[in-house]
């Protein structure tokens, strides 16, 4: 897959492109469906894929105290939309310009003058422009008007409800990584560098690797069953997500405990894969009760992990 991260580094428009709008946070089994979509249409007509997506998000420049924690970095959204076969993903900048252009000038200048759209696949609730104008009715009118089909997908349910960014990333916040699980189509995770703590965990007898990560969504405080991937290998691991309010109020910190593993990691990169919160993050009366509390935490992750097996990404594209 190409990337394109700006509009400058397209001189002429794409053949026959077959293209999608959308900000596309989680990639979620909604988006692959577009994308699917996408794929086999443009393959069909031996045209392009390309997948239309705005960094930063819209609303951090728009709003910023209402911007929503994104579900996925830029890297891991550009790995999964890449694991979709997609030709081309472009990341158009976006800043209060881009924000003010009409609609019409969008179509006119960016899919029309830039990708050269033949066809336009969309959410059903997709809109976009100055008020959110560029409405899903607006873009069928503008593609009978100038010559380019449009096709609106959607809605796609999970667990009878319809799926979205934002039911995925109430699931997260509320620690229930099993229904994001279901709603991603893979396990969510995130990726970091292990760096140095306050040895707490290894003085408990516990010693445990602290994260450092770019990721801006993370599950609600507590401990987590899991696995992480480092370097090629895996491991079974117990997650705390926490302030450790045993040892008074601390900054939230990511420590994740490898079962039956001894090593230094400091400075290594792991991605960790949450599986099911196994508590809430508790304040104890003492170490002691500390120490039973994680001992029953990792019996119960190792036979909740006995039998797991980690999804990533499971595309099934139809050739």
């Amino acid at each position: 897959m190409k990337i394109i991260r700006s509009l400058d580094e397209i001189c002429s428009p794409f053949g026959k492109t077959v293209a999608t709008l959308g900000n596309f946070d989680g990639v979620h089994l909604g988006h692959r469906a577009i994308f699917r979509n996408l794929v086999k249409r443009a393959r069909r007509e031996s045209g392009v894929s390309v997948v239309c997506t705005f960094e930063p998000h819209p609303l951090k420049i728009l709003a910023p105290d209402h911007a929503p924690r994104l579900i996925n970095t830029r890297a891991e959204k550009e790995r999964l939309i890449a694991a979709s076969q997609v030709d081309i993903l472009l990341q158009i900048p976006f800043d209060h310009h881009l924000a003010a252009m009409s609609p019409v000038t969008f179509v006119d200048e960016i899919l029309l003058g830039k990708l050269g759209v033949q066809h336009l696949i969309v959410g059903f609730d997709y809109a976009f422009g100055k008020g959110r104008a560029g409405s899903v009715g607006f873009l069928c009118a503008q593609g009978k008007d100038k010559g380019f089909g449009v096709d609106i997908f959607g809605p796609v349910q999970c667990d009878g409800s319809v799926l979205s960014s934002t039911r995925v990333r109430q699931s997260i916040l509320r620690g229930d990584v099993e229904d994001a699980k279901n709603m991603l189509g893979r396990h969510f995770n995130l990726e970091g560098r292990v760096v140095h703590g306050d040895q707490r965990g290894k003085s408990l007898g516990f010693a445990t690797a602290n994260i450092e990560t770019d990721k801006e969504l993370l599950p609600l405080s507590g401990v987590y069953a899991g696995r992480v991937r480092l370097n090629s290998t895996e491991h079974n691991v117990v997650i705390n997500i926490g302030h450790k309010p045993t040892f008074g109020y601390n900054s939230l910190t990511i420590e994740v405990h490898l079962l039956d593993f001894e090593g230094n990691l400091y400075g290594d990169n792991m991605r960790v894969y949450f599986v099911e919160r196994l508590r809430g993050e508790q304040k104890f009366s003492s170490t002691d009760e500390l120490i039973h509390a994680i001992t029953d935490d990792i019996e119960c992750a190792r036979k909740i992990l006995h039998t797991c097996k980690i999804v990533e990404y499971s595309e099934y594209l139809e050739t």
